[in-house]
């Protein structure tokens, strides 16, 4: 007669729940801000769009998407106009007009370095994760590293063969909001995981690690795999190279 505990009713129904809410929550919190998203631009774009070319005036409902997709157009014709050489020109006509407002000028300045550090290829963004010990010695906090830039800080505040390098240390669950500090290269230990992983483990609060790979080190070398004990044939073979060197005589 099996003693294994008998599953009442209630607790697969709970069970069943729950592995649903975990596969519907996602989706559901996707779709909502993919939505709401359209709908924020629709509301911008559909306003100017002239009633003859709106599919909202023939059809009884209106058309989500369709303010997005003529943003998209435009941006792309603008991205299109602006690499020729009439384009730069106009763009830069508008620049010097900006430059020329004095609280406009460095709004607009800022944005635009942002999103072209954002958005461009020159790998500029942040390389790497790290660890610091922040607020206190003893406790760590999760910060992305910048690459490393010569910059008025390091020349007044660096010091010989341990520069400053400029971290943001992110806020959980805003990834977007946090702190910038400049921490001494030999009091960040760099991470592994990507910019990626980084971020997830930001917003999840710590509950979505990850996975890491466990290594073993035998005599100082590293070796990839499962943690487990090492083989017979891995601890022998580095004592043979050891035993075949010191027994070697001297010339």
């Amino acid at each position: 007669m099996s003693n294994a505990p008998k599953t009442s009713g209630m607790t697969r129904l709970r069970n069943y729940f729950l592995t649903g809410f975990i596969v519907c929550a996602p989706l559901a919190i996707t779709a909502y801000i993919a939505w709401s998203f359209i709908g924020w631009v629709d509301s911008w774009v559909k306003p100017y769009i002239p009633a003859r070319y709106s599919p909202d005036t023939y059809l009884p409902f209106p058309v989500p998407g369709f303010g997005l997709i003529v943003a998209l157009i435009l941006i792309t014709l603008i991205g299109f106009l602006t690499a020729n050489i009439v384009g730069r020109a106009i763009v830069n006509f508008g620049e010097r007009l900006l430059g020329r407002m004095p609280l406009v000028r460095g709004i607009y300045g800022s944005l635009k370095q942002i999103f072209e550090t954002v958005l461009s290829n020159k790998g500029d963004m942040f390389r790497q994760v790290g660890l610091v010990e922040y607020p206190r010695k003893g406790v760590w906090s999760l910060v992305f590293v910048a690459s490393e830039k010569e910059t008025e800080i390091n020349q007044k505040l660096d010091q010989e063969g341990d520069p400053l390098i400029a971290v943001f240390m992110p806020c959980t669950p805003n990834p977007t909001t946090g702190f910038l500090m400049y921490v001494p290269k030999s009091d960040i230990v760099l991470l592994d995981m990507t910019i990626e992983d980084g971020a997830k483990l930001i917003v999840s609060a710590g509950l979505v690690a990850p996975e890491v790979k466990q290594m073993v080190v035998v005599n100082g070398e590293p070796i990839d795999g499962a943690l487990a004990n090492p083989s017979v044939a891995a601890l022998a073979q580095p004592a043979r190279r050891s035993r075949t060197a010191s027994s070697r005589p001297n010339k």
